[in-house]
């Protein structure tokens, strides 16, 4: 059977591939996706932190061991449902610096100037509070701001204020630089997932096929041309042609392991695992980055203001009552309901550190804890450290090698420690001095740069925005124009996180799916 695009992967880039491709009507599409096609508990928005550990609904991938965790495997989550990793991840909602994509402009990346991406976010978005230069109403994206308030929110914002940090009313507008209540893809309560938001509304057209449970395994070449994929659907093997293009949107870490699967990657580390080469692309699996956060957590005076207080007990009870009847309270909530956006010293462009404030203190990776308290996250927010993904051996189904590399670049161990002391600046104000208790973690004994980032490589995390395994540009190390063609490989694009050549200022599931509406525009334009 034959398709005229086929979309590899049906997550935050792949949804919304298949319903602006399909929306014509000329074309038929086909939509596989790995996994499932939905979680009983991924709607609501608490529940990501659950869906972090399910293997019904995550990869469950885990990093080798390196210096800069102290040689640790770190959890990657990743989403293997419709709707990919928007379907579990916090919800959070940044776009990003203007900065972020004038840089790839800069690069050599025609068409990614930030004026020449914004219609693309201002087109996804439907903002509760939209509708200016910089932000759209009418998109099928439905992003909030909540707002749900309390004593450590209050005292929060004065905090800041107290050491320079203003407040700032859209960090996805003019300026990132500030505090805020987080903005969030959850409408009524419920999570607005790529699949809600793009694949539901498209799920009846004819011309669109979406195939769950259909994991692809290769891409079937002809010479310098990709004409279809190879995929197992109940361990059976099938085959479908395409009459156009073939789309990778598998994401950061299985784009470049099908695409070095394929024989388009590292010739050396193609012909060691025994495959042919079919394109020696040495940039694939290089370039990996994400945003590297210790999480420092702070004991609390004031009882009942945190999610240890609220999921004790009847509390519990009402909150979930209050959830279901008016879809309020903290289940409602994403990840991390306030951050802060900060330069790191004076004379920047724009901000470099990331605050996350977390209301909560969690044990065991996910779990809330039985002491109450709250966690402050930070993280350099354009990480230069780089890392590798590469696939260990022929066989489709082994998790690839996975290496960060952490703080192995210098100018990120320095901005890391700068946001560590700008939070405990922050905590230590006169309005967080009736709130915060001790100091839990890294805990007030450890003040030395050498002893902070050791406890950095002993406890930090990785906040799940791996991006540039694929880069899009033009020197010898990118394997994507900008047009996100594969390059030497005529009906071919990768077209998800992967493509990033730089991170962007914070969480990366929006401009994700920019790329995806970008691209669509970019196939629609091509085909016409």
């Amino acid at each position: 059977m034959n398709f005229d695009f086929i979309i590899v992967g049906g997550g935050s880039a792949g949804c919304v591939l298949a319903n602006r491709l399909s929306e014509n009507g000329l074309y038929k599409i086909l939509l596989l996706e790995a996994g499932k096609k939905r979680n009983i508990w991924s709607s609501v928005p608490i529940s990501f932190a659950t869906l972090m550990n399910n293997p019904k609904a995550n990869w469950l991938y885990k990093s080798e061991p390196d210096e800069g965790s102290n040689f640790r495997r770190i959890e990657i989550p990743r989403g293997k449902l419709i709707g990919g990793s928007s379907s579990i991840n916090g919800m959070v909602f940044v776009r990003g610096q203007s900065h972020d994509y004038d840089h790839w402009s800069q690069l050599g990346n025609t068409g990614w100037s930030f004026e020449e991406v914004l219609p693309f976010f201002r087109k996804m978005e439907n903002f509760s509070s939209g509708d200016d230069a910089f932000r759209g109403r009418n998109g099928p994206l439905r992003v909030i701001q909540p707002k749900e308030n309390g004593l450590l929110y209050d005292a929060m914002f004065a905090a800041a204020r107290e050491i320079g940090i203003p407040k700032n009313r859209d960090y996805n507008g003019e300026f990132q630089d500030g505090v805020a209540m987080t903005q969030a893809t959850i409408s009524r309560g419920k999570r607005q997932s790529t699949a809600v938001a793009y694949l539901n509304p498209a799920s009846n057209r004819k011309n669109l096929t979406v195939l769950t449970n259909s994991y692809v395994t290769k891409l079937i070449l002809k010479g310098n041309k990709c004409i279809g994929i190879e995929y197992l659907k109940n361990n059976t093997p099938h085959k479908v042609l395409a009459n156009k293009e073939v789309i990778v949107c598998s994401g950061t870490i299985n784009s470049p392991q099908l695409l070095e699967l394929s024989g388009i990657g590292d010739a050396e580390i193609i012909k060691d695992k025994g495959i042919n080469v079919k394109r020696n692309l040495p940039g694939v699996g290089q370039n990996l980055r994400d945003h590297y956060a210790p999480r420092m957590k702070w004991a609390i005076q004031k009882k009942g203001y945190t999610y240890n207080d609220k999921a004790r007990g009847l509390g519990l009870v009402w909150q979930a009552a209050k959830y279901i009847l008016f879809r309020r309270g903290f289940l409602s909530l994403p990840a991390a309901p306030m951050r802060a956006y900060v330069r790191s010293r004076e004379g920047l462009l724009s901000p470099d550190i990331g605050i996350s404030v977390n209301p909560f203190l969690i044990t065991d990776g996910v779990k809330l804890a039985k002491e109450s308290g709250f966690t402050m996250a930070v993280h350099v927010l354009r990480s230069e450290s780089t890392g590798t993904i590469h696939i260990r051996d022929s066989n489709p189904i082994t998790p690839p090698d996975i290496k960060f590399n952490f703080l192995s670049n210098e100018s990120d161990c320095s901005i890391l420690l700068k946001g560590m002391r700008m939070v405990r600046d922050w905590i230590h104000s006169d309005a967080m001095k009736d709130i915060a208790g001790v100091e839990l973690a890294p805990g007030k004994d450890i003040n030395s740069d050498a002893g902070l980032l050791d406890w950095v490589r002993d406890n930090a995390e990785t906040t799940y925005h791996p991006v540039g395994t694929c880069k899009m540009g033009t020197d010898s190390n990118s394997v994507v124009d900008c047009q996100l063609k594969v390059h030497g490989i005529r009906g071919l694009r990768v077209v998800d996180a992967s493509i990033m050549p730089t991170l962007t200022s914070g969480n990366t599931n929006a401009p994700t799916i920019m790329i995806a509406e970008k691209a669509s525009n970019m196939i629609l334009e091509a085909n016409s």
